[in-house]
């Protein structure tokens, strides 16, 4: 006879808000694949099937094809649009970092600084009191941290290919974020100052579209998850 096999599911933001949990374990049968686990959700929560092609899914960490084939002990997570188109505190031993905390610039720059600098370029995106039409209150952001902060390691790794001797470090926040607080500070350094401005240019643009934290912005007339690509 064959033994199913046990796999955990993460969900988050509007996924997360629907299923009212944030992972679920699940006993399915063997050849099960990612999107067959899908189905099975969907059955059961439409958000699954109204996000269509645009809800993504991982498999261990990694961004997979629907067609993945499950395995005992595997991790699923179902990533809805993030929130441009994870928790740990900063510490200065990691270049990318997801915290709870407020978020520090300097600090942020001491993960790569060095003599070598002679350009080093911050940006700092603050919340601000109105978006989309809306008079903002305060934002929450979600992430999936281990792989939020996996993809921002990615991202540095990329940046230090394509212009040589350049650094990228990058700190986001999670959790409650009022109005003026910083929510993501990326740091370029490069020995020339072009370098390190399109470094920092590419890093939070990619950041945006790839790494998976989502935010939440509560209005005075609503609250709402953000899908720029909706």
């Amino acid at each position: 006879m064959t033994q199913p096999i046990s796999i955990v599911v993460k969900l988050f933001g509007s996924l997360r808000e629907e299923v009212g949990a944030k992972q679920l374990d699940f006993d399915l049968e063997p050849d099960t694949t990612v999107s067959q686990l899908r189905a099975q959700l969907g059955a059961k929560y439409p958000t699954f099937a109204s996000l269509g092609d645009r809800l993504a899914s991982s498999l261990n960490l990694e961004i997979c094809d629907p067609s993945a084939v499950l395995h005992d002990g595997d991790e699923v997570a179902f990533l809805p649009p993030v929130s441009g188109g994870m928790s740990t505190a900063a510490t200065t031993t990691q270049l990318c970092t997801i915290s709870e905390h407020p978020l520090d610039e300097a600090e942020v720059v001491a993960r790569i600084a060095g003599p070598d600098a002679g350009g080093v370029v911050s940006f700092v995106g603050n919340v601000r009191n109105q978006a989309r039409g809306h008079s903002i209150k305060f934002l929450e952001y979600e992430a999936y941290p281990e792989m939020a902060e996996r993809e921002m390691d990615k991202i540095a790794a990329e940046a230090g290919e394509r212009w040589p001797g350049t650094r990228v470090a990058i700190a986001h926040r999670v959790g409650h974020l009022e109005i003026g607080e910083a929510a993501v500070v990326v740091v370029a350094v490069s020995p020339h100052r072009a370098e390190a401005f399109e470094a920092c240019r590419f890093a939070i643009d990619t950041l945006k579209i790839t790494v998976p934290i989502w935010k939440k912005e509560v209005a005075t007339d609503g609250e709402y998850w953000v899908d720029d690509h909706a």
